[in-house]
């Protein structure tokens, strides 16, 4: 059964789609951009600052699934700017322990709201 997840502590969907998905044991995230929960405006600072808050939305969306960043088996990064590759990979970086899940980083024309990072995940509740 497909059930739809929503946090309050992450930003409502801009279109119409849910923050997450579970099914079954899987948690299927929509991909987070940096846009304040709190105020509904997109995080227009460095890339840095941006991946920070996507990250805290990721954890929102998770932690509503009833999973943690441990949970997350795969993810898919999405840039405007391969040249932001570093500094988003640094932040990442702090969220996990290893054994890191699988990961796909792509380089995309734009991103919703003008952002330069979008951070998709998939988690395993089992």
């Amino acid at each position: 059964m497909k059930i739809a997840i929503k946090s309050e502590l992450a930003p409502n969907p801009v279109g119409p789609y849910s923050q997450a998905i579970q099914q079954g044991p899987f948690l299927f995230c929509s991909g987070q951009v940096s846009i304040d929960p709190k105020t509904n405006e997109v995080l227009k600072g460095s890339v840095k600052e941006q991946t920070q808050l996507v990250m805290k939305n990721i954890k929102a969306v998770l932690n509503a699934g009833g999973v943690d960043f441990s949970n997350i088996v795969k993810t898919t990064i999405f840039l405007t700017d391969m040249n932001d590759f570093a500094q988003v990979n640094e932040v990442y970086a702090t969220f996990f322990k290893e054994p890191f899940p699988a990961r796909s980083t792509v380089a995309v024309v734009g991103l919703p709201k003008g952002v330069n990072v979008e951070i998709e995940v998939l988690a395993y509740k089992g």
